[in-house]
């Protein structure tokens, strides 16, 4: 299986198709929530993985899991995903390699859409 890619350009594409003409105003300012929220919803995992809380750690998942597939952001998505999967069927046992790799995608998106929006 190919490793997914870290922003998906046909999703940026759609995006901008949403308000065509605005000089990618929409663009950088659903990528800005994108790129404030992220952050928050990563230390819910983290919290909720201290406080052994499944269900609020998944739902964070599941949330970084859709706002990410909204931007393209593959990589990211496809790690969300498995840690969504991974706490609704085994629980937070060996989610903390997970997390780590969650985090550094993220790093990888933020990288890129910034580079995308020219911030």
């Amino acid at each position: 299986m190919s490793t997914p890619v870290v922003i998906d350009l046909a999703a940026i594409e759609n995006l901008r198709a949403l308000n065509p003409g605005d000089h990618d105003e929409f663009l950088r300012e659903i990528t800005g929530i994108f790129l404030e929220d992220t952050p928050r919803r990563i230390a819910e995992l983290e919290q909720s993985l201290a406080a052994g809380d499944t269900a609020k750690f998944a739902r964070a998942a599941h949330s970084i899991k859709g706002s990410s597939a909204n931007l393209g952001a593959a990589a990211l998505r496809a790690v969300a995903e498995q840690l969504e999967r991974q706490a609704n069927k085994e629980g937070l046992g060996g989610v903390a390699p997970l997390l780590a790799s969650l985090r550094a995608e993220f790093s990888r998106a933020e990288s890129e859409l910034k580079k995308l929006i020219g911030s």
